[in-house]
């Protein structure tokens, strides 16, 4: 071959990659789209409800949007974060958990209690609350599946009743304050994630979002299914790791990255797996779609409901254990007031169904920093807290109403 057909050859090739590389982000654009219309949101609403959100507080208040009050911000919405990634678990089911705030300011108690007053291994006394919080939700799945007792009711219950023993844990002081300086109080309040360590945490997403999906897409090819274009799985993992990598250079501005906020992300990704790479959380979406589908396909209901109940309870009482490091203290208000609230709305919010079958870890992080967002907006504008209630009630209403009509848009085009 002369070397001008040896040149022809190779800019052929390259056209040849580049046409492929863009029919491939135009398939990836037109499947999007696609998506779209047939009410396969995904966290479109949430994210587009965020920048709006940023957008508005961030004109009426430049410092809202400041390196150090994001990671203010970060610090305040892992605690119910933690939480509501347990609300996750029981919705995915098509059930519900109205104690665990009661059970996070249980869970406070505890390891104040054992840990200061009486003098246990801060360790042993996190794993005994976490324990205790997990027989919690073995008993709400014991009155679900052994006598049919409505969730809503079990847990309303289990509100009052946990409630109590925290009470009784706190003592006629009603509050234990934690030792200043300890490693857990320095976790919940100081501690950051060193910078550079930030910036090589900021390329893992991209970097296992283009292996993975590049894995299944091989996988599909070989099975003669369609697959994502390679083009367009590059693009989605650039982009991701430019915007996480930004991220990182902001907050690594001031603050940094807490490391409270880097415990709540890995839950969050290993939640994500579990639900979506594991035969227990296809089981998980499976239950929640069609109970009795689920069970003449031979998964077992019962074990599937108990797990989604333990895990919730145990989260909750992680995420009290967090919220005590972050105010140093257990007291008799901690998981009252609007715990509840916002640890259901976030997870709502973020995209989990009310009507099981559908949902995501990552609902409960997209969720709790929309509702942290407006908390610390309408804060730094000095507006009260009546406001704040209005208008996440608000987003949470119109979050169940893109809920309802992508379920009905779904149906129509035979997803749902």
């Amino acid at each position: 071959m002369t070397g001008n057909a040896k040149q022809t050859a190779t800019l052929l090739d390259r056209s040849d990659i580049r046409v492929n590389h863009d029919a491939g982000l135009v398939a990836t654009i037109r499947s999007s789209i696609d998506k779209v219309r047939s009410g396969d949101l995904g966290s479109l609403p949430v994210v587009v409800g965020l920048v709006i959100i940023w957008t508005v507080f961030g004109t009426l208040n430049p410092t809202f949007l400041s390196s150090s009050n994001l990671a203010n911000l970060l610090f305040d919405a892992s605690t119910v974060g933690v939480i509501s990634l347990g609300i996750v678990c029981v919705l995915m089911v098509g059930e519900i958990d109205l104690s665990v705030g009661s059970i996070s300011g249980f869970a406070s108690a505890m390891v104040g209690m054992l840990w200061v007053n009486e003098g246990w291994p801060v360790a042993a006394a996190i794993l005994a609350a976490l324990i205790v919080g997990g027989v919690i939700g073995s008993l709400y799945a014991l009155l679900f599946n052994r006598l049919g007792m409505p969730s809503f009711v079990s847990t309303l219950a289990g509100l009052l009743a946990v409630l109590g023993m925290q009470l009784y844990l706190l003592g006629s002081t009603g509050s234990i304050n934690l030792p200043y300086g300890s490693t857990v109080v320095n976790f919940g309040q100081l501690l950051v994630i060193p910078k550079p360590l930030a910036y090589v945490f900021a390329l893992l997403p991209g970097i296992a979002m283009l292996w993975t999906g590049y894995r299944d897409a091989e996988r599909r090819r070989k099975a003669n299914l369609s697959a994502r274009s390679v083009g367009g799985l590059i693009v989605r993992s650039l982009a991701l790791t430019a915007a996480l990598e930004f991220v990182a250079f902001y907050l690594n501005q001031e603050r940094g990255i807490p490391w409270m906020f880097g415990l709540f992300v890995a839950l969050v990704i290993i939640m994500n797996y579990a639900l979506t790479r594991t035969q227990w959380g296809r089981s998980m979406a499976a239950v929640g779609g069609n109970r009795e589908a689920a069970r003449r396909a031979g998964i077992n209901v019962r074990r599937i409901y108990t797990s989604a109940f333990v895990l919730c309870a145990m989260f909750a009482a992680l995420g009290g254990v967090m919220a005590a490091a972050r105010l140093a203290s257990a007291s008799q208000q901690a998981g009252t007031g609007d715990v509840n609230l916002n640890a259901i709305a976030a997870a709502v919010i973020g995209g989990t169904s009310l009507f099981g079958g559908r949902g995501s870890a990552y609902s409960s992080l997209l969720g709790i920093i929309v509702i942290q967002s407006i908390a610390s907006g309408l804060t730094m504008l000095d507006l009260s807290s009546a406001l704040r209630y209005m208008i996440t009630g608000a987003v949470l209403a119109i979050a169940v109403i893109v809920d309802s009509v992508a379920r009905r848009s779904r149906a129509s085009h035979g997803r749902a």
